[in-house]
């Protein structure tokens, strides 16, 4: 019985791996996200020369110990003309909800639903917060935690800062990719 759990867990992360659409150095194509509201925006619509794609939750305890760091980065570099979109991928949060905890919380960015976590699913994202950051072709250039540590007093690394402004000087990013840390992604059962 034991087996055929571990089997069992082999082939969903086999899925996961060959859902992913979009990787690391690669291009992202274009995609649909709603707004709380319920109307569809596209990746094409939100882009810009450098565009911060986040992954969040409303009930994540960890994304949430993020909440004032992603306004200060929104704030801080949103002037600079880099791009945010904020996702909410968990099938357990519906819109209602993350309109209601953006507006607790004082984001002065909006956050889309991704619905049935499709867009998650093309990116490979697992974790809430996780960020994927896209220059001006839609190349991915990094991907994966704001920093190194929850408590904000302990970050000694700020991996997203470092490569928006690699990116936003014309350099290569240094640090290219990070190991996320933060809740799974709640997803859809999907048919099998």
């Amino acid at each position: 019985m034991r087996f055929i759990g571990l089997a069992g867990l082999a082939s969903l992360a086999a899925a996961l791996v060959c859902a992913q659409e979009f990787k690391l150095g690669g291009r992202v194509g274009d995609f649909e996200l709603k707004d709380t509201a319920g109307k569809t925006v596209t990746l094409a619509q939100l882009k810009g020369n450098v565009t911060a794609i986040f992954f969040i939750a409303t009930r994540c305890p960890i994304s949430n110990d993020y909440n004032e760091r992603m306004k200060a980065l929104y704030k801080e570099y949103s002037p600079r003309g880099v791009k945010f979109v904020f996702i909410n991928p968990n099938s357990t949060e519906p819109a209602a909800e993350v309109a209601e905890h953006a507006q607790k919380w004082g984001f002065p960015f909006p956050v889309y639903k991704d619905d049935n976590n499709v867009v998650a699913d093309r990116f490979g994202a697992q974790f809430t917060p996780e960020v994927f950051v896209l220059d001006r072709d839609g190349v991915i250039r990094y991907h994966g935690a704001i920093d190194d540590s929850r408590p904000a007093d302990k970050v000694t690394k700020q991996y997203l800062r470092n490569a928006l402004d690699e990116l936003l000087a014309g350099k290569a990013v240094t640090v290219a990719e990070t190991k996320a840390f933060g809740c799974t992604i709640k997803r859809v059962k999907k048919a099998s």
